[in-house]
């Protein structure tokens, strides 16, 4: 089934040429967005149109308010385990590309799979994003092995993968079907662009990579495959990052009309250098966001999608990072590496270089002093809250009931398995702070029995 094209080029970029709104006009949409609703794709289209200090700083504020109000303090982690870099697409700025010659490739085997989880385990990851090039050898029957390889891993405690996101080429409704016997949680596809012009002229050659209209119906697939969570994404510096904003919003209000449920995530790399590509280097690119317009774009997503997941990478500093998590960014990805056996020490090519290099113990200190709670749960995958069935949940504010516990209790485990002394010692602070901010006396019980539980050596306790 060809499915048709739900992006209008001319609407969203004649959207772009509304002026900014006025104070007043500003402080309506904000004051809506307080409301935890969302906004319209015209509000959206206003708000992207501020440019003034004093207006952007009040999208921030609100973001930051509706970050709180939904997901609290929490920030949940994952790292990505790239399986391979050959692929036949010759993407313009992407480090994997097929005529990038200086590019050592390496496609794993299922023995490397393993390791690399295990390497991941070993730092104290349970969620992990397998993602790798386009190519023939990466087929679905390599890519279910794949899966059952990295569930099946284990470290030295006895530590595994409890739930695997994948980041894979479009495919057909048979093949989502089988990547759902899998137990896969979130399908991930980024459509890079939804410009159709600029599509074209960044993605020259490549079967299917180079069809647009099949790219972007993906999650029509997923969605007929089985698939209850998908993850969207583009590629700022391509085109106007306003156009892509307003473009998502489409994506999203598709999904929501077709299926019944949004994304579950949302992803937004900017260029970032690679081996071998010249179009990478930041002065060819076209159209590169600033830091300043990368926190207004966070923020507006947070605001208009709020019940949306925001991912940001290893692509960004940690300074932007740091600076991101109050915004809006709800999950992100901490020690990654961007090569294949990179975990291993494996000196292939990357896909694009990595701003923020700090350990996972690293990076989840920093998030305690900030008064965060790190977060490794999977609980809901596994309960079956997942696609619609979370946000019946998460809109009317009840997934809170299971989203702090959780988190709790799979930090209590990283603090006691993998944790270094120092942050072992702020971060049981940090959960007792937490036990003792439940207005519920029997959810208060019941956390602080089971965070006691973990503390004697029982693991994987959720709601």
């Amino acid at each position: 089934m060809r499915h048709q094209n739900f992006i209008d080029r001319e609407k969203l970029y004649g959207l772009l040429e509304n002026e900014a709104p006025t104070e007043g006009e500003l402080n309506e949409i904000l004051n809506k967005a307080r409301r935890l609703k969302g906004l319209t794709l015209e509000e959206v289209a206003r708000l992207l149109c501020v440019e003034d200090k004093l207006g952007i700083d009040k999208i921030l504020d609100t973001a930051h308010y509706c970050k709180d109000e939904i997901y609290g303090r929490r920030l949940v982690f994952f790292a990505p385990i790239y399986t391979g870099n050959a692929c036949v697409n010759n993407c313009v700025y992407c480090g994997f590309r097929k005529d990038n010659l200086q590019l050592k490739r390496k496609v794993l085997t299922m023995d490397e799979i393993e390791h690399e989880t295990q390497q991941l385990l070993r730092m104290g990851h349970k969620r992990a994003l397998l993602i790798c090039g386009e190519s023939r050898r990466n087929n679905t029957d390599y890519m279910v092995e794949a899966i059952r390889r990295t569930y099946a891993a284990r470290d030295e405690k006895g530590s595994r993968i409890r739930r695997i996101n994948v980041e894979l080429a479009p495919m057909e409704v048979d093949d989502f079907a089988r990547l759902k016997a899998e137990q896969i949680g979130t399908y991930v596809c980024f459509q890079e662009t939804y410009d159709p012009v600029a599509y074209k002229e960044f993605h020259p050659a490549g079967t299917p990579k180079a069809d647009y209209l099949y790219r972007l119906t993906v999650m029509d697939r997923a969605q007929e495959g089985g698939i209850n969570d998908v993850g969207l994404g583009v590629l700022f510096g391509l085109v106007d990052y306003r156009f892509e904003i307003l473009a998502l919003m489409e994506h999203a209000r598709h999904l929501e009309e077709d299926y019944g449920c949004g994304p579950h995530t949302v992803s937004f790399p900017r260029i970032e250098p690679a081996e071998g590509t010249p179009f990478s280097l930041p002065e060819n690119i076209p159209h590169p966001v600033s830091d300043q317009d990368f926190m207004k774009i966070i923020a507006i997503i947070r605001i208009a999608m709020p019940y949306t997941g925001i991912i940001i990478s290893t692509r960004e500093s940690p300074a932007m990072r740091d600076e991101l998590i109050k915004y809006g960014v709800s999950q992100i990805s901490a020690a990654s590496e961007t090569n294949p056996g990179g975990y291993e020490d494996e000196s292939t090519g990357a896909q694009f270089t990595l701003g923020d290099h700090r350990s996972l113990d690293e990076v989840i200190s920093m998030i305690v002093d900030h008064g965060y709670l790190p977060s490794f749960c999977t609980g809901c995958y596994r309960k079956g809250r997942v696609g619609a069935d979370f946000m019946d949940l998460a809109k009317p504010g009840l997934i809170k009931e299971f989203c702090k516990p959780n988190a709790m209790f799979t930090f209590r485990e990283y603090l006691e398995d993998y944790a270094s002394p120092a942050t072992k010692e702020k971060g049981l602070r940090l959960l007792k702070e937490l036990t003792s901010s439940f207005a519920k006396e029997a959810t208060r019980q019941r956390v602080e029995a089971t965070l006691d539980k973990i503390g004697s050596g029982e693991r994987d306790l959720y709601f």
